[in-house]
C-alpha cells in the first residue's frame, strides 16, 4: 500500500500528495467540492469525491485497454488513486462533438449542432485569467509546447474521443464534449493526466436527453450526487 507523504497541491476538486519513498508517484485525493463558472459558484456534495474517483478510474482502465497512455496506476480506495507524476502542460484540450455550453454563447452556433469532424480547442490554464480560449500561436508563446507537441495533443484528444464515445454509448450516454489535460512524465513522454469524469465531460442521456454531468449543478437542474450515482451504477452493471 502506497503511503501519502506531503500535500503538494490543492485544487478546486482534488488534493495532490507525494508518495513516501517514491518521487515518481503521486496520490490524487478527490474532494466533495463542486465549482462552476471559474470558481464563482461553489458547493459541497457528500460523496461526490468517491464518484469522481471511481468513475475516472474506470475510464482510465478502459483507455489503457485501448493503448492510451495516462498517468493512472490504480484506485487505492474510494476517494484516492495512485498516478505517475507528470509536469502538466498548461493547456486544457477541449473536444466538442455537439454544440453546447460556452461555444454556443461565444459564437451563436445553435445548441445541439453536430460537429463533424469533432472540434478541438485549446484553453490556457490560468485561473486569474479565467482559462481563456487561445489559438496555436498563443499556445506556442505561452507554454513550452512545440508545434509538434500541439499536433500530438490534438491527435491524442481525437483518439480519446473515439474511445470515450463508444465507452459512454455502452451505458446509453452521448458524449457531447469534454476537457483533457496532458503532462510530461520523467521520460519526457506526453501522457494523459488529471481526471476524466462527469466533472470534465458533458454527457446527455441518449433516450431522454437528460443532462448527466456537472451541468446539473451549473444550471440547478437536480441533485448532482444522484446523477453521478446513476452513471457509476450503469458502469458497474455493464462489467
Amino acid at each position: 500500500m502506497e503511503m501519502k507523504d506531503k500535500l503538494l497541491y490543492e485544487g478546486k476538486a482534488k488534493q495532490v500528495f507525494t508518495v513516501e519513498g517514491n518521487p515518481e508517484l503521486l496520490i490524487l485525493s478527490y474532494k466533495n467540492d463542486a465549482t462552476a463558472f471559474n470558481g464563482e459558484k461553489k458547493a459541497k456534495f457528500q460523496g461526490k469525491g468517491r464518484y469522481n474517483n471511481l468513475i475516472s478510474a474506470k475510464v482510465f482502465d478502459y483507455l489503457h485497454q485501448h493503448g492510451v497512455k495516462s498517468h493512472f496506476k490504480e484506485a487505492l480506495n474510494e476517494t484516492e488513486q495512485l498516478v505517475e507524476k507528470t509536469t502538466i502542460i498548461p493547456l486544457e484540450v477541449v473536444v466538442r462533438n455537439v454544440a453546447a455550453g460556452s461555444i454556443v454563447r461565444r459564437t451563436g452556433i445553435k445548441e445541439k449542432t453536430i460537429f463533424n469532424p469533432p472540434l478541438v480547442e485549446f484553453f490556457y490554464k490560468k485561473d486569474e485569467l479565467g482559462d481563456p480560449l487561445i489559438n496555436d500561436e498563443h499556445a506556442l508563446l505561452l507554454t513550452d509546447a512545440t508545434e509538434s507537441d500541439l499536433q500530438q495533443l490534438k491527435e491524442m484528444a481525437r483518439q480519446v474521443n473515439e474511445y470515450l464515445q463508444a465507452f459512454f454509448k455502452e451505458i446509453n450516454l452521448q458524449l457531447v464534449d469534454f476537457k483533457l489535460e496532458f503532462g510530461r512524465n520523467a521520460h519526457g513522454d506526453i501522457i494523459l493526466s488529471d481526471e476524466v469524469s462527469p466533472d470534465t465531460c458533458r454527457l446527455w442521456d441518449i433516450a431522454t436527453g437528460e443532462k448527466m454531468d456537472k451541468d446539473v449543478f451549473r444550471e440547478d437542474l437536480g441533485d448532482l450526487v444522484t446523477v453521478y450515482d446513476h452513471i457509476l451504477t450503469r458502469l458497474e452493471a455493464k462489467q
